[in-house]
Order: structure tokens, then sequence, then C-alpha cells
């Protein structure tokens, strides 16, 4: 890690708890405000939300040709299979790698290039092959209808790839939980547990995690706030559905993991053979301090941006004592 800025931050938290406004605000400030108070350079910023999105738009294709959904039950449920959280972070470990690497993105075809990473990630979490099974001529069609959505995602990765990474903080961006009343530990797939472990070596030896802690309860009742019919593909805007919300986000395992780490303000992962000690803090936005930043900055009112930024001040001030 740098001596100044942190490498890499997991920013994770359950839906709709505040983590992409906190993106927003640390990209608000001074480069220099940044560094001093947050111990972050320039963000490069990355997300698994867009491969869930498109995984979930294919499906959509599949029912409107009169076909069984693949990767979801329906298309306003949960996973067929837990493993596609892992299927996720190994779509985030390629970004990652093509970040760090400068690797140059150009596909001949934008659909093509998003299936074939899709079915290759999940096929490192044990699934099988399901894109591979849909009738040509009817994958053709899916194709065509997705390659505007595949081809916009493509030209974010590529302009990610020539970015600089000097002085720059590379924020990985997702949400992990389980079903609602679940023992701990949580399922194969579910929660952090099961996706921290998925993480790429390189990535757990460099990254630190920011937790954005709100109940199940706030983080349903601000998805619906927040959801938008039109926006689905935005950040911003995109509402996770109830039924997804109780199975997939009913409860949490930080709390649990960070209870049997060996090691305080650290989380346990066991990986390729060796134990790795991610360090976290939390940011407590469950009185939402954050929602305020969808607004445009000038309705900002200074007492809030105050409120939130002195509450992330101190998660990473901790962060940095441990891991800087």
């Amino acid at each position: 890690m740098s001596a100044k800025v942190f490498d890499v931050i997991l920013l994770t938290a359950l839906p709709a708890s505040g983590k992409s406004e906190v993106r927003t605000y640390l990209e608000h400030g001074s480069k220099e405000k940044r560094a001093k108070d947050f111990h972050m350079g320039n963000t490069i910023q990355l997300d698994d939300y867009p491969y869930v999105h498109l995984m979930r738009r294919f499906d959509e294709e599949l029912d409107a040709l009169g076909k069984p959904t693949m990767f979801f039950k329906t298309t306003d449920e949960p996973f067929v299979d837990p493993r596609e959280w892992g299927t996720l972070i190994e779509l985030v470990n390629e970004d990652f790698d093509d970040v760090i690497n400068k690797t140059e993105i150009n596909p001949t075809d934008a659909s093509t290039y998003v299936f074939d990473r899709i079915e290759a990630a999940a096929k490192k979490v044990g699934l099988p092959n399901r894109i591979a099974t849909v009738d040509p001529e009817m994958l053709t069609v899916i194709a065509d209808k997705l390659r505007a959505e595949c081809q916009d995602f493509v030209e974010v990765k590529r302009k990610l790839s020539h970015e600089s990474l000097e002085n720059k903080t590379i924020v990985i961006e997702f949400a992990r939980g389980g079903p609602q009343g679940s023992s701990l530990p949580l399922p194969e797939g579910f929660g952090y547990q099961y996706s921290f472990a998925h993480l790429s070596e390189e990535l757990l030896n460099r990254a630190v995690v920011l937790y954005i802690w709100v109940t199940p309860e706030d983080s349903r009742r601000k998805n619906e706030e927040r959801a938008k019919p039109d926006e689905q593909g935005s950040i911003l805007h995109h509402g996770v559905p109830h039924v997804v919300m109780i199975n997939d986000y009913g409860t949490d395992d930080i709390n649990y993991l960070i209870e049997k780490s060996d090691k305080p303000n650290t989380v346990v992962v066991e990986a390729y053979d060796k134990t790795f000690h991610l360090p976290l803090a939390k940011f407590d936005n469950r009185d939402d301090l954050t929602t305020f930043l969808r607004e445009d900055p000038s309705e900002w009112k200074q007492e809030d941006v105050d409120a939130v930024h002195g509450g992330l001040k101190s998660a990473l001030d901790a962060l940095a004592e441990i891991a800087l």
C-alpha cells in the first residue's frame, strides 16, 4: 500500500445503505482534502451491479421469448443458485486486473464479450454453462437486444483501463447478505464470508474494507424510496425486488465475521491456503447521513456535509491506523 493513501477500498453494505452516495461525496472534494482527511487519492470506481443488471436483462429477454429464466428464479426473484454471488466477485477480480494491467478492451462484439465473461466466471465457482445451452438463433436475438447496453458497459471498461494509477485509490462497491432469519455462518454462496474468499489474492493483499452500517429494515425502506422503474441500469436509482431484499439481504454477516476474528478491526479470510486479515472500519449510517448527497451539491446544507464528512473521516482514520 501507498504510505499516504489507501490502495484499494472495498466499499460494502446492504443495498441502499449509502454506498453510491459516499462514492459521490468522496469524488466531490479537492484532491488535497481527500488525501488529508480520508487517506485517499482520486478514485477509480468498480462495481458488480452492472453485471447483475445485464444478467437480469438476459433473463427478461428469455422470458419475452417464452423461455424459462436462467440466472434468476423469475425476472424479479433471487438467483437460482447463490454461488452466482461468487460469479460476480470473479468478474470484479477481472475488472481489477484489467485496471492495474491496463488491459486493452476492444471486443469485436460487446454482447458476446459480456456473455463469455459471465460463463467463464461462473465456471470458476463451480457453476455449469448456461448461455451456451441457449438455441443459437434465440441467443442472436438476445444479443441484439442487449448490444447497446453491453457496448456502453464495454466503453466504461475501456476508459477505466486507460486510467493512470498514480496516487489513485481503487474503490470496489458490492453488497452482500443472506436470507432473513438465517443462522450464522450463512449458507454457501451468501454473505461476505463467501464473497471475500473469492477475491483474488492480489486484492486480499492490497484491500481494506469500509462497511456502511444500516439495519436490514432501513435498507429495505431506502431501497423502496430510491427505486425508479425506468432507471434500473443506474447505480443511484435501481431498486432491488422486495423478495430479493428478504432472501438475499434479510441478514448480514459482517458483525459475525468481526467477532470471530482473532485480530481487532479485521475480518479473517481463508483463501489460497493462506489466512488473510482484512482491515475493516464501520461508517455508522443508521441515522441516514447520506441521502442528501443525491441532490445537487448547491443544495447541500453545511451541517449535513459536516456530519457525513466527520463520520467518514473517523472511519477512514481508524482504517489508516491499521493499514497505512
